[in-house]
């Protein structure tokens, strides 16, 4: 007897190849919530390179009151990857930047003409708290812009008192920024409402860059799972994203 329910096609995984940047990711050892060791960064580059990605940037948190990075803690400890790298034979093509969040540190270091580590040429990756938008958000980031920088708005679909007010996003875009959204958002990995925002940004043309975000295993498993789901077919194959400009 035959069953009247069809088999569900199993869906199409995220093809990461055609991204090839990922352009967001904590997997320098030891400096924020992301990877804690060299061993642990490792495995997670061997876990971004069998995605298929082929380049690869570190975006370390700087933080005033948590993660006080700069130049030098990042570049020490992008060395000690790059020396676990050696070890195994490796030679992969990583950068180092930041995800910055704008707080009173990026002040003083836009005051105080302190460059910025970008993703590449003049794009800069920015962050704000999940607590509470900052009250001078659009004049910080007139600010970098003045300073030469274009600002990448970090995951925007996250922040849950946009996600309720989205047309609130249209303003930030007017601000000059460009959006990064995270590929785990569209799985519902964050939840639904995030999920919604995400798709939300897709609809109204609004997301420039997908990154991975990545921190550790329990967001590899989740990507190696990441099914290409309608809107995130949309993004790679419509939209002409700009992850490889990087």
């Amino acid at each position: 007897m035959f069953s009247i329910f069809r088999k569900r096609k199993p869906a199409e995984p995220f093809p990461f190849e055609l991204l090839g940047t990922d352009m967001h990711s904590h997997i320098l050892p030891g400096i924020d919530d992301g990877s804690p060791d060299p061993e642990t960064s490792l495995m997670l580059v061997k876990g971004l390179l069998d995605l298929g990605y082929q380049k690869l940037t570190a975006t370390p948190h700087v933080m005033e009151d948590m993660f006080r990075n700069n130049k030098r803690t990042i570049q020490e400890a992008y060395n000690n990857l790059q020396i676990k790298m050696a070890e195994e034979g490796m030679e992969v093509p990583i950068r180092y930047a930041a995800e910055y969040l704008l707080d009173g540190n990026v002040d003083s270091m836009l005051a105080k003409k302190v460059p910025l580590l970008t993703l590449k040429d003049s794009f800069v990756l920015v962050e704000i708290s999940f607590v509470n938008p900052p009250m001078y958000l659009r004049e910080v980031l007139f600010e970098i812009q003045m300073k030469g920088y274009q600002p990448v708005f970090a995951h925007p679909e996250r922040y849950f008192f946009y996600q309720s007010k989205p047309q609130q996003y249209a303003d930030i875009r007017d601000m000059g920024c460009l959006f990064q959204c995270n590929l785990l958002s569209f799985s519902g990995y964050y939840g639904q409402p995030v999920r919604q925002a995400a798709e939300y940004l897709v609809k109204h043309d609004m997301v420039d860059f997908l990154g991975t975000d990545l921190h550790h295993e329990k967001h590899l498993q989740a990507l190696r799972e990441l099914p290409l789901t309608p809107p995130l077919a949309q993004l790679v194959h419509e939209k002409g994203l700009m992850n490889t400009r990087l």
